[in-house]
C-alpha cells in the first residue's frame, strides 16, 4: 500500500523562522499575562464528550465543530475545542480554589470544521480568565493587557464592545420575538451582508420592525444609556475605566459572539476593522455550572497564528553565536559553557573554517568566534560580525559585553 506522506488538512508544520517567530510572540503575550497576574494551568487535550455538549439546541459552532472519538472502552470523548469549558469541571473538582482566579493557558485546540486561508483544524489559543470577579475593573483590566500586547507586537486593531443584555433590550424594544435566533442572523453580517441578513430576519418580524431596528443598531452609545437600555451603563463604565489605562475601546452594537454562553459585556479585536485576531467577554454562567451557582467570569483570547502573522517583533537569533574551534577544542567547550551560562545561544565547531562559515551563514548566525592557539596566547577571543564581515579581538569581558 502506497503511503501519501503529507500533512492532514487542516494541520501544519511551523519551522524556523516562522517557528522562532511564533515563539516570540507567545513569550511576549505570556509575559504580559503574568504581568497582569495571571498564573498558568494546563488541562488535557481529551475529555468527555458530554462535559463539551451545549446545553441549547442550537449549538454554537465551535462546540457543533468538535473532534469526537472512542477509547478502548466505548466511551464518548473529545478533543478540546476551546479552553473555557474545561473551567467549569475544574471548579468542581477544585471547589476550595481562591476567587478571584486569574488563570491563563496556552494551547493547541481542535475544530472539525471547513478549512481556509487563516482557518485550521489545529490551533493555539492564548486565554486568560479572571473567575469570581463581576467588577468592571476586571474587564477594564483585560482590555488594557490586549491594549499592551497589541502595542508591544505594534498591531493596530481595533477593541470592538457590545454587551448582550443591551442587544436583547434593542431587540425588544421593536417588539421583534426570537430574540436569540435575530441575533444568530445578525451575527452573520461580517459573512453575508447586511442584505442578506435583513431578509433573513423577515422569518420573524415585520419590514418596519427591521427597518427600526436596524436604524437602533447606528446609534451611538450616549443614546441608549439616556434612554436607559439595559447593559448601556456596564459599557460605559468598562469604557471608562480602559481609559485610565490608555486603553479605547470601540462600541459596536451589531457585536454577537458565542451567544451560548456570553452574558454581559462582550469584545472582539479586528485589524483593519476585518479580521479578528482576539476576543472575550463576560460568561456569567459556564464555570459554575456543576456547583448549580452562578460565578462570574470573564476572559480574552488571541489566536496566535493570526496575531503572529501581523506583528511586527524582533526574532532573536537561535544560535546567536557559533565557537570554531582551531585546534582548541577544549577551550571551546569552556568558552561554550560560560555563553550559556550568560543565558547566549551558541554552537559550536570542529569543521575547517570554510565550512564552519558557510553553516553559520546558512543558519542566519550573526556572530563568529575564533579560536586559536594564537587567541588564547593572548587570552583574547576573535569575534567576527557576519553581516559587516568586521573582526575585532576582545577580551572575555568586551566578548560578553558585546554579545549582550
Amino acid at each position: 500500500m502506497k503511503i501519501e506522506i503529507d500533512t492532514v488538512k487542516g494541520f501544519q508544520d511551523y519551522l524556523p523562522p516562522e517557528s522562532l517567530k511564533r515563539n516570540a510572540v507567545k513569550k511576549c503575550i505570556e509575559r504580559w499575562y503574568k504581568l497582569y497576574g495571571f498564573v498558568p494551568i494546563e488541562t488535557p487535550f481529551i475529555e468527555f464528550d458530554e462535559s463539551m455538549r451545549s446545553e441549547s439546541l442550537e449549538e454554537d459552532e465551535a462546540v457543533s465543530d468538535r473532534f469526537r472519538l472512542k477509547d478502548k472502552g466505548g466511551r464518548n470523548l473529545g478533543l478540546r475545542y476551546e479552553f473555557t469549558f474545561q473551567l467549569a469541571r475544574i471548579l468542581k473538582q477544585n471547589p476550595h480554589l481562591k476567587l478571584p482566579f486569574r488563570r491563563y493557558q496556552i494551547g493547541e485546540v481542535f475544530r472539525d470544521e471547513p478549512t481556509g486561508p487563516g482557518r485550521f483544524r489545529q490551533f493555539t489559543q492564548c486565554d486568560a480568565d479572571i473567575i469570581g470577579d463581576s467588577s468592571a475593573s476586571g474587564e477594564a483590566e483585560c482590555i488594557s493587557l490586549i491594549h499592551d500586547i497589541l502595542k508591544e507586537l505594534k498591531i493596530t486593531a481595533g477593541i470592538y464592545v457590545n454587551n448582550r443584555k443591551l442587544l436583547s433590550a434593542i431587540i425588544e424594544s421593536v417588539q421583534i420575538g426570537e430574540k436569540e435566533k435575530v441575533m444568530r442572523e445578525i451575527d452573520k453580517l461580517d459573512k453575508i451582508g447586511e442584505d442578506h441578513v435583513k431578509a433573513n430576519i423577515r422569518k420573524y418580524a415585520e419590514t418596519n420592525q427591521i427597518l427600526t431596528l436596524f436604524k437602533l443598531l447606528e446609534k451611538p452609545l450616549e443614546f441608549f444609556i439616556e434612554n436607559a437600555f439595559d447593559g448601556a451603563k456596564e459599557i460605559e463604565e468598562v469604557r471608562q475605566k480602559a481609559k485610565r489605562y490608555g486603553a479605547e475601546i470601540i462600541f459596536s452594537p451589531m457585536l454577537v459572539r458565542g451567544l451560548d454562553y456570553y452574558t454581559g459585556n462582550i469584545l472582539e479585536v479586528k485589524h483593519e476593522g476585518k479580521n479578528t485576531i482576539a476576543a472575550g467577554g463576560r460568561y456569567d454562567k459556564v464555570v459554575g455550572k456543576y456547583l448549580n451557582q452562578e460565578i462570574p467570569a470573564f476572559g480574552i483570547s488571541f489566536g496566535l497564528e493570526r496575531i503572529t502573522e501581523l506583528a511586527k517583533i524582533e526574532i532573536p537569533p537561535i544560535p546567536q553565536v557559533m565557537i570554531i574551534s582551531l585546534d582548541q577544542d577544549i577551550e571551546t567547550i569552556k568558552l561554550a559553557k560560560k555563553l550559556r551560562k550568560e543565558t547566549i545561544s551558541c554552537i559550536t565547531s570542529s569543521e575547517k573554517v570554510g565550512k564552519s562559515l558557510e553553516y553559520a551563514n546558512s543558519l542566519a548566525i550573526p556572530f563568529v568566534i575564533f579560536l586559536g592557539r594564537e587567541e588564547l596566547a593572548k587570552k583574547k577571543f576573535k569575534l567576527k560580525n557576519m553581516k559587516s564581515g568586521e573582526e575585532k579581538l576582545l577580551s572575555e569581558k568586551q566578548l560578553l559585553s558585546a554579545l549582550e
